[in-house]
């Protein structure tokens, strides 16, 4: 892992593990990334979603190099989704 200032940046070969899987009496994608360090983060679908989709928006989108997405609570979230949710700004 590296700092630069207030941010940790998670290089290739700090990852060494992925496990993605809808556990035992769940819906919905959990993703769970496994560091050198023996830590790990569990990540909820609607975050990775929202990750993938920026990802996917500034690889493809010729002209886009930034995408900021921020929390937002919105007033009506259809059914099965969470009502927080990562949107872009």
């Amino acid at each position: 892992m590296e700092r630069i200032g207030d941010c940790t940046i998670l290089r290739n070969e700090d990852v060494t593990g992925v496990i993605a899987e809808i556990p035992e009496g769940h819906r919905h994608l959990r993703t769970t990334v496994t560091l050198a360090d023996g830590s790990s983060f569990t990540f909820q679908e609607a975050t990775i979603a929202a990750i993938a989709r920026a990802y996917l928006t500034v690889k493809t989108d010729p002209l886009r190099t930034r995408v900021e997405l921020a929390g937002t609570e919105l007033a009506s979230a259809k059914p099965g989704y969470a009502a927080w949710q990562l949107m872009e700004v």
